[in-house]
């Protein structure tokens, strides 16, 4: 199988660098986090200025408490998604190294079960007097 050349990668379908990707990922967390940090406040100031509608508000603070952390957790954790390049060229990959495996595996399957056939044959029935003289010479070498 000819392995084909890899086609080099323009600089406008490069991905974006790792360092990005932690700046804006650090910027969404500090910004949830921060959102979640008016709740606490905006909760404190509605029930010390006794609002209309209280629980409602108040219930809508505390699920921005409680929501927000999980939520910038998860988000800040994740990465952006693959391009259908990085994809191809992560399925391209796997079925090389699988190819590599079979073959890998057909050259071990031929070195450690050769398979070698053989019959055992027995020599044929001697004349009495010639059994005789190899008894005789097995006893008493020369």
């Amino acid at each position: 199988m000819k392995k084909q050349p890899e086609r080099p990668v323009l600089i406008t379908d490069a991905a974006r660098s790792q360092g990005d990707q932690l700046r804006s990922r650090q910027i969404r967390y500090v910004t949830m986090m921060s959102v979640r940090a008016g709740c606490l406040i905006l909760g404190g100031v509605l029930i010390s200025a006794r609002v209309p509608l209280l629980p409602v508000w108040l219930v809508f603070c505390v699920a921005g408490m409680v929501f927000l952390p999980w939520a910038a957790v998860l988000i800040a954790n994740d990465r952006a998604p693959k391009s259908k390049a990085e994809r191809a060229a992560d399925a391209a990959a796997r079925e090389e190294r699988r190819q590599a495996a079979l073959e890998r595996g057909r050259a071990d399957a031929e070195q450690h079960f050769t398979v070698v056939d053989s019959e055992v044959v027995e020599p044929p029935p001697a004349a009495p007097q010639e059994s005789a003289r190899i008894a005789e010479q097995r006893r008493h070498p020369h």
